[in-house]
């Protein structure tokens, strides 16, 4: 094994950067493999493209005749690139994207054969779907699950495939993947926030949830993660003492990005240029070979796409440059973390941020509303934002160095607090005509100057207002976005339904203005949604004892966090927004908590097995090594041989303690497995996993990578941290 993890470093070594020539101004080959607009009036005939605008700023159905024109325009674009095959792309609940790939290609008879692309083919197939997770929604043997095509993602063109986005449901039709609740959740804060937005503008017809991520990501040598098992088998070292220079110095962070990552994200974004996906940043993370991209803000459904299909091309970018990307929250223990950030707002069809304040009262007003309805659909649903994050993976994450706490709150910075404290103190019922020009000029007028000057940014809050959007920083590097996106929009659009319901109470029943009505419901959200407020360090002792008192929940691993997800509250709120019924609910619970008793089990396995089979060896060999160097000294110096080699026989019994450390502490976690292996109840047999096995980890390691301290380096089986982190 050490000689593998040597050719592994020599490999490394040897590599150079793999150019690539961009000669196109990448505005002139951005979305070419995508069948957008600009294409489908090139390909479709008027008809068939309005039924498809129509599908996409409307919703409405297509027609089965016009989808024939469609997938006839859409088959000849695709052979004039060289597609020989296409297939449904979707996003079953395994958090990895699918696909089943058919050829245009079809016989006629008499030798003769033809390419064929039909608008049945377009708009539904049948995959075998029986290995998929359904959570008990469907039995084994009825395998049949049905991909629907969803013309508002565009289809594509990814090597030689042309792939049509598409969502996966079971033949009863629930849903049994991300995307479905996803459309229906966006579909719920439309139709809410559309009414709200009528107290404002009447202009209004259609609000979109927009979305930016930030992808944050790991690069290392693809030898030096083969000569890795646990890394190969889970996506994180499980072993491994910390180098001497890890992130202290914070010298990576914005520094000079690596030559050959450098070509890799050059190579990656010229993929994404063609696939249409706008990403435009690129920089070093805190921790050494960490890195971060971002994108230019999409609406959300379309954001939800690129970002998974730009974490499949990440992994094959990165092969062609002999990189393996790790998208682990947390690969390596003692540096930061991966996430990725989900930046959220919404924004009218006529081409207003809800999120953003104007340059009048009036709009002002308009911000503050969904601004503060946001704040309270977080408070009364922190638990169900903390279950949406929640991962066997990015529970190693969260709370770790920068990344936020497990304990949702939200900051919004110290002049926006003031504004809230302002309006909470506006007089309830009609307000006089001083006080609201006090409001309107002194408080909601000022807001544009007030954000202007309001730098602050705290790093550990989990759901923070940055200027013009939320940033929901807990969201894990490996997560799905979709997920995330669901929770939030479907709370904002439940919230955004009572806080009309109100407000027409007030002026129905109360005979109040509009703006008096708006002033004293948004009054009473901030005094209801107060404790989820929180400007200070989200670190330590201090802060759980502080969101103990504010009520706030604090689901520290995933099967505390996972049981919201079936509790009376949330299945009420998916089911009354028809974002998912009680059945699909449960079923995503069943599917998370089988998925995170099966991570930490495959993990547990990896750990005994790398501890016994390549540690232990290793330990007694370098042991027999010094027991001769030990034998050739007493040869020499006879009776006071003891006293030359006191050094190395402090070092065999060190060395000794830890091996029945390693061997008792594996034996004892593989017993207590075996043990748990026979619960049938999902909950309980999640909960000891998280609370029985997981610990044990720990221990193993701890005599692990004091051996490797111990141990001849020539010796040591395992690619180091050191290695692992610096070499680029």
């Amino acid at each position: 094994m050490a000689i593998l993890r040597f050719h592994a470093l020599k490999q490394t070594l040897d590599r150079t950067p793999l150019y690539l020539e961009e000669k196109e101004r990448r505005s002139s080959i951005f979305g070419s493999n995508v069948f957008n607009e600009s294409t489908m009036r090139q390909y479709l005939n008027k008809t068939a493209f309005d039924e498809v605008m129509g599908a996409i700023l409307k919703g409405s159905k297509i027609d089965r005749l016009i989808a024939d024109h469609i997938s006839t325009g859409m088959k000849e674009w695709a052979i004039t690139k060289g597609v020989t095959h296409y297939t449904h792309w979707f996003q079953p609940l395994t958090g990895a994207t699918a696909e089943k790939h058919d050829a245009f290609f079809e016989t006629i008879g008499g030798g003769a054969a033809i390419e064929r692309f039909g608008g049945g083919e377009l708009v539904q197939q049948e995959p075998d779907a029986s290995s998929f997770p359904n959570g008990g929604i469907r039995n084994m043997f009825e395998a049949r699950g049905y991909t629907a095509w969803d013309p508002t993602s565009p289809a594509f063109i990814y090597g030689t495939t042309l792939c049509i986005p598409t969502v996966f449901v079971s033949y009863t039709g629930e849903a049994l993947d991300y995307k479905t609740p996803l459309l229906r959740a966006l579909q719920a804060v439309d139709s809410a926030a559309v009414a709200v937005c009528k107290y404002f503008d009447k202009n209004v017809k259609k609000v979109n949830a927009s979305l930016g991520w930030e992808q944050e990501y790991f690069l290392i040598d693809k030898a030096l993660v083969a000569s890795r098992p646990d890394i190969v088998a889970t996506g994180r070292t499980l072993l491994g003492h910390s180098s001497a220079k890890g992130q202290q110095l914070e010298d990576h962070y914005f520094g000079t990005i690596p030559n050959r990552a450098m070509s890799f994200m050059r190579d990656l974004e010229h993929e994404c240029m063609l696939l249409g996906i706008p990403v435009k940043t690129r920089h070093n993370e805190v921790a050494p070979n960490q890195f971060e991209l971002a994108p230019i803000y999409e609406e959300a459904n379309l954001a939800v796409d690129h970002n998974s299909l730009l974490m499949d091309l990440m992994h094959k970018t990165a092969e062609r440059h002999h990189f393996k990307v790790l998208f682990h929250e947390k690969p390596f223990a003692g540096v930061n973390g991966s996430g990725k950030h989900n930046n959220w707002s919404l924004s009218t069809d006529t081409g207003v941020n809800l999120l953003g304040p104007g340059k009048t009262p009036m709009s002002n007003l308009q911000f503050l509303t969904f601004f503060i309805n946001t704040i309270k659909a977080v408070h009364d649903n922190e638990e169900l934002l903390r279950a949406v994050i929640a991962s066997a993976s990015n529970d190693h994450r969260l709370g770790a160095n920068e990344a936020p706490p497990a304990i949702i709150s939200v900051f919004i910075g110290e002049q926006l607090t003031k504004v809230l404290t302002e309006l909470k103190n506006v007089t309830s019922g009609k307000l006089s005509p001083e006080e609201k020009t006090e409001l309107k000029l002194n408080v909601v007028g000022k807001i544009p100057e007030i954000m202007l000057d309001n730098t602050d940014r705290n790093r550990t809050s989990p759901f923070a207002f940055t200027g013009n959007k939320f940033e929901f920083r807990a969201v894990g590097s490996k997560a799905n976005c979709a997920n995330p996106m669901t929770v939030l929009n479907s709370i904002v659009a439940k919230q955004l339904i009572e806080f009309k319901d109100e407000v027409d109470v007030l002026i129905d029943k109360k005979d109040m203005k509009k703006d008096d009505a708006i002033f004293n419901v948004l009054r009473e959200y901030i005094k209801k949604s107060k404790n989820i407020l929180f400007e200070g360090n989200g670190y330590g002792e201090a802060w759980e004892v502080e969101a103990k008192k504010r009520g706030l929940s604090n689901n520290k691993s995933t099967p505390e966090a996972l049981k919201v997800r079936v509790s009376k509250k949330t299945i009420d709120l998916f089911d009354g927004l028809g974002v998912m019924n009680k059945v699909e609910s449960v079923a995503r619970y069943e599917i998370e908590m089988e998925d995170y008793i099966h991570r930490i089990q495959i993990e547990s396995r990896v750990l005994g097995d790398i501890s016994r089979s390549h540690i232990v060896p290793t330990a007694v060999r370098y042991q027999n090594i010094l027991i001769e160097n030990v034998k050739g000294l007493k040869e020499i110096y006879g009776t006071s041989f003891k006293t030359v080699a006191k050094e190395q026989l402090a070092l065999i019994e060190d060395i000794s303690s830890h091996i029945e450390s390693i061997n008792s502490k594996v034996t004892k976690m593989i017993d207590a497995r075996r043990t748990i292996n026979k619960e049938e109840d999902i909950e309980k047999k999640a909960l000891d996993y998280s609370y029985v096995i997981n610990p044990m980890f720990a221990d193993i390691r701890y005599h692990c990578d004091k051996l490797e301290l111990l141990i001849d380096d020539e010796l040591w089986p395992l690619t180091k941290y050191r290695e692992l982190l610096f070499i680029k």
